[in-house]
């Protein structure tokens, strides 16, 4: 593989940082690293430039079953190009999924990042015991429900959340519900809402807020071997 092109921003941290040159064409929203090279920009990640993909000319096309549409896929699948679609539920699965797409797919040396982050997670210790809702959105109010990667990160932390069992993902909850839920905590990451100290905690008045770093909570890529030291400062503080 020569020509990559990554419609995961996660993913695309992931390569560039592991073999650098390799990419040609990336999403807007993909901002790590900082220098990535000379990759055009092809659009979002729901919203992709289907021909400027196929006038890249790539070996690989790389996505992700929730980050991107069927469609877009279907139709680099339809012009002959080879589309690897990732699914990451959980931090096991992730870890599995990037060997695989780097060292199985992309014939990479395994990274060292990968192996550091292997190694933090299986050394982390919980923060407490606590209970928590973790919004993503706001007008309409979402959050995460059920099989998500973030809710599995957070449980490995300590942090139950109490919509882990919603028949949905991302399930819309009345303001109502969540701020008289009696929950020890409130997430609140950067992305994709962007929460601030100024946007979120007063909504929940009561519940003590975690403002979080997004990537750090939802990325999959370099970030994770950072991320339990992060995540864990940033769910102590108050």
């Amino acid at each position: 593989m020569r020509r990559v092109v990554s419609l995961v921003p996660s993913l695309t941290e992931a390569v560039a940082v592991s073999a650098p040159g390799l990419l040609v064409g990336v999403t807007d929203w993909c901002t790590h690293p900082e220098d990535l090279g000379g990759a055009v920009r092809i659009g979002g990640t729901k919203n992709p430039d289907v021909r400027a993909i196929m006038e890249l000319r790539p070996d690989l096309v790389i996505a992700n079953e929730e980050e991107n549409r069927a469609p877009d896929l279907a139709a680099l699948r339809a012009a002959g190009l080879e589309v690897l679609v990732t699914e990451i539920r959980d931090l096991p699965q992730a870890l599995r999924e990037l060997d695989l797409l780097l060292v199985g797919v992309l014939g990479l040396a395994r990274p060292g990042w990968l192996v550091d982050a292997e190694v933090a997670w299986a050394r982390v210790e919980p923060v407490g015991e606590l209970t928590a809702f973790v919004p993503v959105w706001r007008k309409p109010w979402m959050v995460l429900g059920r099989d998500t990667f973030a809710g599995d990160l957070l449980a490995r932390l300590g942090v139950r959340n109490v919509y882990a069992g919603h028949a949905e993902r991302y399930p819309r909850i009345p303001l109502e519900e969540l701020a008289g839920s009696g929950c020890d905590l409130v997430v609140l990451p950067d992305e994709p809402y962007r929460f601030t100290a100024e946007d979120g905690p007063e909504a929940f008045p009561g519940i003590r807020a975690a403002l979080v770093s997004g990537r750090h909570l939802t990325w999959y890529g370099p970030s994770l071997a950072r991320a339990p030291r992060i995540l864990a400062e940033r769910l102590r503080s108050r």
